[in-house]
């Protein structure tokens, strides 16, 4: 198990993280990613205590901090605009905040940089067509012609993962909570220095950046799953945000721009079966996704990459990593996944409202412990 050759299909969050510890490792490690742009969302994400631990871990956090803007409390509103909690957040490295705001841009910078440093090798525009496994090893097809051998496949490839139908053929497929999630970015005034979240049917967030920028998210009731076309998407992010407080309507002029908008339907799925068959296993969305409600998607993936690490390099043969790999990491993912869905059912009327405050400190005290 020392001398491992191992293909990550996907090259975001999870299948970087994933390259940069097996690396660490001293794995051979080559990434396959579908787009060939490798394009990336412009605007933000949530990183917390937990992630900047792992981040250190990795060996990437003052790179990765200085891409950001840290902050120690989580802030709540409710709909009329009043504040009624601060919540702090635990440190978990000395010297470092507890969270992080990142554009999702400079946070691909950051890991796609170090996975090449590393050693990873990276390939664009290429997907994987075939798959066999002999039991001592792996034979795989690309799409450009190619074909290797490998050890280890691991599907990284997010949450319409296509490793997951090699590895639970009869998965569900992901389901819909009835929520959409609208995200644009603003100058960032100097009152934004730390996540400011507001509750209620529709859930309104501000989250900084970096010094000169933030960006606003905003989940709302879409019981259909309405697709909205790209013309006219500023206008309808407009729209949800009628008789919002004060502070959030003095920004909703400025959401003018529909390339600017990133609009996604909120779903989940969680694998309560094996996440792995044969040599084959999966990790982040193509295994546990949530809803962005706790703000810890990345954050169980990035996670899931430590540990995938950790235990081949301790193992003897690669079931017996996998096996203790899901073993360490599924009452975590799967508590982030319920209880992200538990607050959006409670947003849309689907089940009793919840006490958002709590479970965001509940949260924050279950990913301090150890992973």
């Amino acid at each position: 198990m020392k001398d491992l050759k191992i293909l990550v299909v996907g090259g975001g969050i999870g299948g970087l993280t994933s390259a940069i510890a097996l690396r660490r490792a001293g794995f051979t490690v080559a990434i396959v990613e579908k787009d060939p742009d490798w394009s990336v969302y412009g605007v933000g994400i949530i990183q917390q205590a937990n992630v900047i631990r792992a981040m250190s871990d990795l060996g990437v956090v003052d790179d990765y901090i200085d891409a950001g803007f840290g902050f120690d409390s989580v802030e709540i509103y409710i709909p009329t605009g009043q504040q009624v909690a601060t919540i702090p957040s635990p440190r978990l490295v000395p010297g470092y905040p507890a969270n992080l705001g990142i554009g999702r841009r400079a946070l691909h910078r950051v890991l796609g940089d170090r996975a090449l440093t590393a050693g990873a090798t990276i390939r664009l525009g290429v997907t994987v067509t075939g798959l066999e496994d002999d039991g001592s090893g792996l034979d795989v097809a690309f799409s450009d012609g190619t074909t290797d051998r490998y050890d280890v496949v691991i599907g990284a490839d997010g949450l319409y993962s296509q490793i997951r139908e090699h590895v639970a053929p009869d998965a569900p497929a992901p389901a819909f909570v009835g929520q959409g999630v609208w995200r644009y970015n603003f100058p960032r005034p100097a009152d934004v220095t730390a996540l400011c979240a507001y509750d209620g049917a529709i859930g309104v967030g501000l989250v900084p950046l970096s010094d000169t920028l933030m960006y606003m998210y905003v989940t709302t009731p879409e019981p259909e799953n309405r697709r909205y076309p790209r013309s006219g998407l500023a206008a309808a992010m407009r729209g949800k945000l009628e008789g919002q407080p004060p502070r959030i309507a003095a920004l909703v002029d400025q959401i003018n721009d529909d390339d600017a908008v990133v609009y996604k339907p909120l779903e989940w799925i969680m694998l309560e079966g094996p996440w792995h068959r044969g040599r084959v296993v999966l990790l982040g969305d193509a295994v546990h996704a949530t809803t962005p409600h706790l703000g810890q998607g990345a954050g169980m993936a990035i996670e899931d990459s430590i540990v995938l690490a950790d235990e081949l390099l301790q193992q003897d043969d690669p079931e017996s990593a996998f096996t203790a790999f899901r073993a360490r990491r599924i009452d975590r993912c799967r508590y982030i996944v319920e209880k992200s869905k538990a607050i959006s059912f409670g947003q849309t009327g689907q089940g009793p409202r919840v006490d958002q405050s709590k479970m965001t400190h509940e949260m924050f005290e279950l990913t301090a412990r150890p992973i």
